[in-house]
């Protein structure tokens, strides 16, 4: 009797087997040549260049030391390290020898040319949502404007059989929806306009959304926040610890700029998406995402003004933070005034670019590594806004003295629970 049970269970097993290959089966697109691209619609590839820029594309397949486009930039995962490739259009290294075909089947499903699934750190659960058109536009900037770089692909260090990328046909049927985006009919065009760049080109939830123990972002928590380069991307829905709420105009000029009144600077992983990336859209695109992400924080009011009172929340925050000129037994209220004060301490109104700290994003966050990460390491020229740096003070200050500040700005700043071993959390991302 156990004999049939086991050659029926293993002919099930055959056959589902035999399903999964059909089905995660994709057949290689033949190669074309360099030449037979002819020549690009100057305005497509104008149109290219600013979404190539909105996706950060050049940013992640550029490696620090590495040539721009020729890829090896490394990705930290839960499995291992991804290493991106090479999309020059180099013929032998790149994708020089790819139909535009063989590009939208790579950005819409995730496979490249040869018809090999892709690693979900090449975003195409974002990018499926991209019309035909603008993923032409890419493809056709790439292909006349970015420079052919010849680059040797580092191998990804995922160990097997993860390593396998038959499994992400198996991955993609669990987590990934494919086609193109729909707009909501009840919502206006800027509002759909604003959800078709957050939710496909600039793909922000990539960063903004915790991920389950798959690598795959949870989408009932979508825009929670969640950690990534050992900095953390906050929450961009209604659970954002930011003292004054945001607001459609505050996002859009932030997306332009690199900075809010009260909100702080882009610094960290956003430095590029700020200033290699988003800020090339035009205004009206960004004025468009302005609307739809606060709409999720639940500030959807396009006039600039919160339902806070900014001004009284700034000048309380401003009233808590102004120095005394008594001797003060406390170190990290000493070393603040030794140290951020002099920027910091704005008098009665708050700088553009130097924020007050007791408003300021990276203080009521959940986590410290925001506030760790710029003490450590300042803000340089190419994060924040132009022209406005900060020193960074890893070789000047300990650990124990960079925890004691955060600690003092966290105790006496915000009404926020204080933050539990903070030397250990300075140690660590010091380490990093």
């Amino acid at each position: 009797m156990i004999k049939p049970i086991l050659i029926a269970t293993s002919a099930v097993a055959v056959l589902a087997a035999g399903a999964f290959a059909v089905y995660a089966y994709y057949p290689e697109i033949d190669e074309v040549t360099v030449e037979s691209h002819g020549d690009f619609d100057a305005e497509s590839v104008e149109r290219g260049r600013i979404l190539a820029a909105a996706g950060y594309c050049a940013t992640c397949h550029t490696a620090d030391d590495g040539q721009p486009w020729a890829g090896n930039y490394p990705m930290a995962t839960g499995f291992g390290t991804l290493y991106s490739t090479n999309i020059s259009p180099d013929p032998d290294s790149g994708i020089g020898n790819w139909s535009a075909q063989a590009f939208r089947r790579a950005m819409h499903e995730g496979v490249d040319r040869e018809g090999r699934h892709l690693f979900p750190g090449f975003p195409y659960n974002h990018f499926t949502l991209m019309s035909d058109e603008d993923v032409d536009d890419i493809y056709a900037y790439i292909m006349s404007e970015v420079p052919p770089v010849a680059s040797t692909q580092k191998e990804n260090e995922i160990p097997f059989p993860l390593n396998q990328r038959i499994l992400q046909a198996g991955w993609k049927m669990l987590f990934v929806d494919t086609g193109r985006f729909e707009s909501s009919p009840e919502m206006s065009e800027q509002w759909n306009r604003g959800a078709y760049l957050v939710e496909g080109v600039t793909h922000c939830a990539a960063c903004h959304t915790p991920r389950n123990a798959l690598g795959a972002e949870i989408e009932s928590a979508s825009f929670d926040g969640a950690a990534i380069d050992r900095w953390v991307a906050p929450a961009l829905n209604e659970k954002n610890s930011a003292a004054i709420r945001w607001t459609a105009s505050d996002y859009s000029d932030y997306l332009k700029t690199g900075g809010t009144r009260a909100h702080g600077v882009a610094a960290g992983p956003m430095g590029p998406v700020v200033h290699a990336g988003l800020r090339e859209l035009p205004d009206s695109d960004l004025q468009a995402i302005g609307l739809y992400l606060s709409d999720l924080t639940g500030e959807s009011s396009t006039d600039g003004s919160p339902e806070e009172n900014t001004d009284d929340i700034i000048a309380a925050s401003l009233a808590s933070g102004r120095p005394e000129k008594t001797y003060r037994q406390d170190q990290g209220e000493q070393l603040y005034l030794t140290a951020c004060a002099s920027c910091h301490y704005n008098g009665e109104q708050i700088e553009l670019g130097r924020p007050d700290l007791g408003v300021n994003s990276a203080t009521r966050m959940q986590e410290p590594d925001n506030l760790i990460q710029v003490i450590l390491h300042g803000v340089g020229n190419e994060e924040g806004l132009p022209g406005i740096v900060m020193p960074g003070f890893a070789s000047a200050l300990s650990d124990q003295e960079v925890a004691s500040i955060a600690s003092y700005l966290r105790r006496t700043r915000t009404d926020k629970s204080e933050w539990p071993n903070l030397a250990d959390a300075v140690s660590t991302l010091r380490t990093h």
